[in-house]
């Protein structure tokens, strides 16, 4: 299709941009929208089909078209509540410590990631800056906090160990008489 067009421009010989495109206009309105064409119908144009479309347009705001864009990877929240992507670090934050969180991002622009876990709200993250953040180091999560023991699982199985052991040992003879007095 542009192709005949290409041809009919070469025959004039268009020595500007501006000429070309003015050509390419006059071509497209008069030569391809104005035209009718056999998948439409009968006698019905491009122009035709479009403009007898009854329902009313619905144009979509710029956010919901650059979403439509985004990028989505899969990582792993590292022991520091950190995950890796694209050879840098971002602080997804210690509750998320071992969990798998979606990375929502533009390819074209790094700098902020969007981050989505089940059951929390989408948060913005960017790039770890080393020495940012320090302080007091913050709590582990609960699920990562450590358990006090309830009783020595060392001596509880020791103690099996040495009844066993002490069932399987012959008894000792001894030559004591019942009252305490020895016969040797």
């Amino acid at each position: 299709m542009v192709d005949s067009f290409l041809a009919e421009a070469r025959l004039e010989k268009p020595l500007t941009l501006d000429h070309l495109n003015k050509l390419f206009w006059v071509w497209l309105d008069e030569c391809y929208q104005n035209k009718p064409h056999s998948a439409l119908g009968k006698d019905i144009s491009p122009a035709a089909a479009y403009n007898g479309i009854q329902k009313p347009l619905r144009f979509l705001d710029a956010k919901t078209i650059a979403d439509a864009f985004l990028h989505t990877e899969e990582r792993k929240v590292d022991k520091a509540g950190c995950i890796s992507f694209m050879n840098k670090k971002y602080e997804a934050g210690l509750p998320f410590i071992g969990c798998t969180v979606s990375v929502v991002y533009d390819p074209a622009d790094i700098s902020t990631l969007t981050l989505e876990y089940e059951g929390h709200a989408p948060w913005n993250v960017s790039q770890l800056v080393i020495g940012e953040r320090t302080g007091t180091r913050p709590k582990l999560p609960p699920h990562m906090q450590p358990h006090p023991a309830v009783d020595s699982r060392l001596l509880q199985a020791a103690t099996k160990q040495n009844q066993t052991r002490k069932e399987r040992q012959t008894p000792v003879v001894s030559y004591r008489r019942k009252d305490g007095k020895s016969h040797v």
